[in-house]
């Protein structure tokens, strides 16, 4: 009998586990297929296990519901030559999954090369087996909301400064340390990715991309 894993097109089931972590068959499709979507590899089966409110998140983007998060998601395939894992490794079987994830992307066009430590998490419903959110923590944090949790020593670190301009610079988006105006910059790219992304309208479309 087929496993979840094969009906769905996942093409990563090697699932690596830090010692003592073990995840049962639901946990390893919903992994791989997550997996899947950060190696630029998506497809609407892949993501037909996402809740149709489900969240994506990271230091640049929060895309709520089907229609933010799939672009995301096929905005990859969009913005890079090249996406190479380095290395990944499933450290928690909870709810959510804990994954530490290092993700190389080389930027179409300009040939901008980026090296992403990550720390991800997975939350799912355990009754339907959906992904309800994916956290995708660069350097194990995201952006806090309050203004008063960015140190003064930060500020004036120029390492600092460099490092999340750098981020900002390869994304195209302009950076700020006024946290509640990055909250809002993190809140319109996620509405305006969807207008520039295509996303396919059935599995015959995603099919002619080579996503199925």
């Amino acid at each position: 009998m087929a496993s979840a894993g094969s009906d769905l097109g996942i093409e990563n089931t090697n699932i690596k586990t830090a010692p003592g972590v073990t995840l049962d068959e639901q946990q390893k499709t919903l992994v791989g297929s997550v997996l899947d979507l950060f190696a630029g590899r998506p497809s609407l089966k892949k993501l037909s296990l996402w809740d149709d409110d489900g969240v994506f998140e990271d230091n640049i983007t929060i895309a709520t519901g089907r229609k933010q998060y799939e672009a995301q998601w096929y905005g990859l395939q969009t913005a890079f030559s090249e996406i190479e894992r380095l290395h990944h490794e499933v450290v928690s079987a909870g709810n959510p999954i804990g994954m530490d994830l290092k993700t190389r992307y080389v930027t179409k066009g300009v040939s901008k090369e980026q090296t992403i430590d990550s720390r991800v998490n997975i939350f799912y419903d355990k009754d339907t087996g959906k992904i309800t959110k994916v956290q995708d923590k660069w350097g194990g944090e995201l952006p806090d909301s309050s203004f008063k949790n960015v140190s003064i020593e930060q500020l004036l670190d120029p390492w600092w400064w460099v490092h999340y301009a750098e981020g900002w610079a390869w994304w195209l988006w302009s950076f700020t340390w006024d946290t509640w105006l990055w909250e809002a910059m993190r809140n319109l790219n996620s509405v305006t990715v969807p207008k520039m992304v295509s996303v396919p309208k059935n599995d015959e479309e995603d099919a002619k991309r080579g996503n199925q």
